[in-house]
C-alpha cells in the first residue's frame, strides 16, 4: 500500500486506517464533491491515470470511477489483478486499493465501478495533524508565570494537540497574546500515557467574543526543544484519541 512512500518519508506522516463504512463513505463522497483528482495506480508508478468520483453507491457498495482517455491503458486498467488510488482531502492525503474493477456506464458515459474498500488510510503531516482533546475531562497544560504576574503556575485547557504543538484555552486573559513569546518548563498531563514537560512559543491568538460578551483566547502555541520520548509520548497519545473517535462512530451506525 506505502510502496510510493519511502519509508523515511513516511516516518513523517501520522499513518491512520479507517475502517468504519460510515467514515469510508463520507470521505470518498467529499473527494467526489469536491472533484479532487485521484491518482490510479495500475502497476505501481510505471503506469498511472488520473482519475476521479463520479458517485458513491452505499446501498450497493461500489464507487464509479471516471476512466481514462486512452483505450490502451483503460484496457490495461480492466486486465489488472490489483489497483491503487492515492488522493489528498483537505490536506490530508488518502490512500486506498481494490481488487476488483469492471467497465459501467454512468449516465451515458463510460466509466469504471470498484468496490467500495473495506478499509483506506490517511496519511498527514504529523506537523499539521491536529486532534481536539476531550471538552468533558480537559488536559491541562501547567504553565509557570513570570515573576511580574506573580509567579507560580497556572493549568489552561488544552483545544487540540498535534506532534508540533497544542492549542490552548486563555479565557481569563493571562498570558498575554505576544506572538514569538516563549513559556519554558511546561508540562502536559496526557491521561492513561504520562506527564511530558517542554516549552512553549505562542504562534498565533484568537480571541472569540461569545453571546454574553465574554472573551475567550485560543492560543496557538508550538513546543519547544521537545524530547524524542516526550513527541513519542504524544503521538501514541493523539493515535488513543483517533482510535476512541473512530469507536464512536462505528457505535453510531
Amino acid at each position: 500500500m506505502h510502496s510510493y512512500i519511502s519509508d523515511s518519508d513516511l516516518e513523517n506522516w501520522h499513518n491512520f486506517e479507517v475502517a468504519s463504512r460510515r467514515e469510508i463513505i463520507a470521505l470518498l463522497r467529499s473527494i467526489g464533491e469536491k472533484n479532487q483528482l485521484i491518482r490510479m495506480l495500475v502497476k505501481g508508478e510505471a503506469d498511472v491515470c488520473v482519475t476521479s468520483i463520479l458517485d458513491v453507491d452505499a446501498d450497493g457498495g461500489h464507487v464509479i470511477l471516471d476512466c481514462s482517455i486512452s483505450p490502451d491503458q483503460n484496457r490495461r486498467i480492466l486486465g489488472a489483478k490489483r489497483l491503487s488510488f492515492e488522493t489528498t482531502l483537505d490536506k490530508i492525503r488518502i490512500m486506498f486499493s481494490v481488487e476488483q474493477i469492471e467497465p459501467f456506464t454512468y449516465e451515458g458515459s463510460a466509466a469504471f465501478r470498484v468496490p467500495l474498500p473495506a478499509t483506506l488510510v490517511r496519511l498527514q503531516r504529523r506537523e499539521f495533524y491536529r486532534m481536539a482533546t476531550p471538552v468533558s475531562s480537559p488536559v491541562l497544560a501547567t504553565i509557570p508565570q513570570p515573576a511580574e504576574l506573580g509567579g507560580g503556575s497556572k493549568a489552561f485547557p488544552l483545544a487540540d494537540i498535534s506532534c508540533g504543538g497544542i492549542a490552548i484555552l486563555d479565557n481569563s486573559l493571562i498570558l498575554g497574546d505576544t506572538i514569538g513569546k516563549v513559556y519554558g518548563d511546561c508540562r502536559i498531563e496526557l491521561p492513561e500515557i504520562g506527564i511530558i514537560s517542554t516549552g512553549l512559543q505562542i504562534r498565533n491568538s484568537l480571541d472569540l467574543t461569545l453571546l454574553n460578551n465574554k472573551t475567550n483566547r485560543r492560543l496557538g502555541c508550538q513546543f519547544v526543544d521537545l524530547s524524542r520520548s516526550s513527541l513519542s509520548a504524544v503521538q501514541r497519545y493523539i493515535t488513543k484519541l483517533e482510535r476512541e473517535r473512530n469507536a464512536r462512530i462505528a457505535g453510531l451506525e
